[in-house]
This record gives structure tokens, C-alpha cells and sequence, in this order.
């Protein structure tokens, strides 16, 4: 990284030359979606239930354990919160991910997207992937800002929304579902993709897999070991409100035109 202009150091990363893959899997802990949750008194979602690997984040850890088994490689998973969210990591190693990552720092109570990325761009930038594998968004957050702005931080392209990817060559090419079809994207690597759970039906752990992660590698950083400024967070939250009730349905009588305008109505949510 000689020769990256002072402060720019991330964003002037260089991949360097290799014969296998290395992929980032970013991952998260979160309150147990199964569980009620409440919030705190300054309106932060409360962590002191039962707490998960994100859902989403599993079909990243599938589809990069996928690229993996086709060549050589390696998969990391990267991710940042308190100290037991080590065991969000293990559950990704137990699945066969090679080995962890965990930004840990009590500045980082609170953190907002933009710090959160932070973090985890000079954690890349230490790894220097080939590729980074995101959910699209966070069960808890579920604001889908981390990844791009994390793209931004490397200055790497992004491939977002993805329901499947192929690498060849070094370049990544995704399939992204929309409501008429499907486009087909690419960008080269190194780069950020962001994946749906259509991507891939995660794999159960096999006791083989549990039994190996307790001896897997999950390396631990802070704040300052990164060179990161904990700075932030710049966003805040100024109100939580209840969200307004459902309208009632509409009530069809069958008086010979009900079907046309099931059809329309049908036609109209896109559903036809």
C-alpha cells in the first residue's frame, strides 16, 4: 500500500497477485427474530436476550463456502460488536468457513452505519480479499446502507441484490431479480456484492463442523489497532412511533364483475 496518498489508504488498496480466492463475509449477531424484542431508552433495539447469527448473513457464508469448493481458497468472516458476538463467528465456522474476525471496542457502542463501515473497510483493507459477500440487510437495522458505503471506502464496485454469482477471470457477475425479470451485472475484482437469501439454502452445521470451528482461528481487533477514529456516531434517533393500522380489505360481491377486478387489482400489486 506504499505510495497511498496520507489518509487514503483504504481507498488506494491494491490486490495483490495470488492463485486462490480469498473471500470476506461480513456477519452480524442480532436479537433473536423468534424472541420478543424492546427497545432501550434511547430508542436502540435491546441486545440482552437470546441473540443470532443473522439469517441473512448465513446465505453469504453459503454461496461464498460454494465459490470456495469449486478451487482453492478462503473464506473469512468478518464482524464487529461485543465480545459474544464471537459466537454469531463460530456458527459461521462450524458451517465451514475457515477462519474469523471480530472488531470489538467500547466505542463502538451505538456505532451508526458509517462507523460500522469504517471499521470493517480497514479490516478488509488489512485481509485484502479478492471478494466481500453482505447480506442485502441486517435483520436488525435493516437500513442496507453499510455495504455500499463500505464499496465507497475501498473504492471497489458493488453488485448489489444478487440471487446468484459466478467468478471467472476475476470478474464477478451477478443475476439481480426485478419485477420484470432479471438484470445480469458484472464488475472486476476486487468487489462488493451484496446477496439475497434467494442465493443459496444455508447448510446445517455437521458435528464434524462444530467440533472443528472451537479450534478455527477468530483473530480480535479494537479501535486503535485498526486506525480508525471512533468519532460518530452521525446518526441518531429522534422518535420511535407505532406504525398506523392496517386499512380494512375490500369486501367484493360477486355481481359479475368481480373477477375483473380481482385481476386488476392483482395486476396492479404486480402480481400478475
Amino acid at each position: 500500500m506504499s505510495g497511498c496518498p496520507p489518509g487514503l489508504q483504504v481507498r488506494c488498496l491494491k490486490l495483490a497477485p495470488r492463485n486462490t480466492l480469498k473471500i470476506v463475509v461480513t456477519v452480524k449477531q442480532v436479537p433473536d427474530p423468534n424472541v420478543p424484542g424492546h427497545l432501550e431508552s434511547d430508542n436502540t433495539l435491546a441486545r440482552d436476550g437470546e441473540v443470532t447469527l443473522d439469517s441473512g448473513d448465513e446465505s453469504g457464508i453459503e454461496i461464498a463456502l460454494r465459490i470456495k469448493e469449486l478451487g482453492e481458497g478462503e473464506v473469512v468472516l468478518l464482524s464487529m460488536g461485543p465480545a459474544g458476538a464471537r459466537d454469531a463467528i463460530r456458527k459461521g465456522l462450524s458451517m465451514g468457513a475457515d477462519r474469523g474476525i471480530l472488531i470489538t471496542d467500547p466505542n463502538l457502542a451505538g456505532a451508526d452505519a458509517l462507523l460500522t463501515a469504517r471499521a470493517l473497510a480497514a479490516a478488509v483493507a488489512i485481509e485484502q480479499p479478492d471478494l466481500v459477500v453482505c447480506a442485502t440487510e441486517s435483520y436488525d437495522g435493516s437500513s442496507g446502507m453499510v455495504p455500499p458505503m463500505l464499496a465507497e471506502l475501498l473504492g471497489w464496485p458493488q453488485l448489489t441484490f444478487a440471487k446468484s454469482l459466478e467468478i471467472a477471470d476475476q470478474i464477478a457477475r451477478v443475476h439481480r431479480q426485478t419485477d420484470t425479470g432479471y438484470q445480469v451485472v458484472e464488475a472486476p475484482m476486487p468487489v462488493v456484492v451484496t446477496v439475497t437469501a434467494a442465493i443459496a439454502e444455508p447448510r446445517y452445521a455437521s458435528l464434524r463442523g462444530i467440533m472443528a470451528a472451537r479450534n478455527k482461528e477468530v483473530k480480535q481487533f479494537n479501535l486503535t489497532e485498526l486506525g480508525v477514529d471512533p468519532t460518530g456516531p452521525v446518526e441518531s434517533i429522534d422518535r420511535v412511533e407505532l406504525a398506523p393500522p392496517r386499512s380494512p380489505g375490500e369486501i367484493m360481491v360477486e355481481n359479475g364483475t368481480a373477477a375483473d377486478r380481482i385481476v386488476a387489482l392483482l395486476r396492479g400489486a404486480k402480481v400478475v
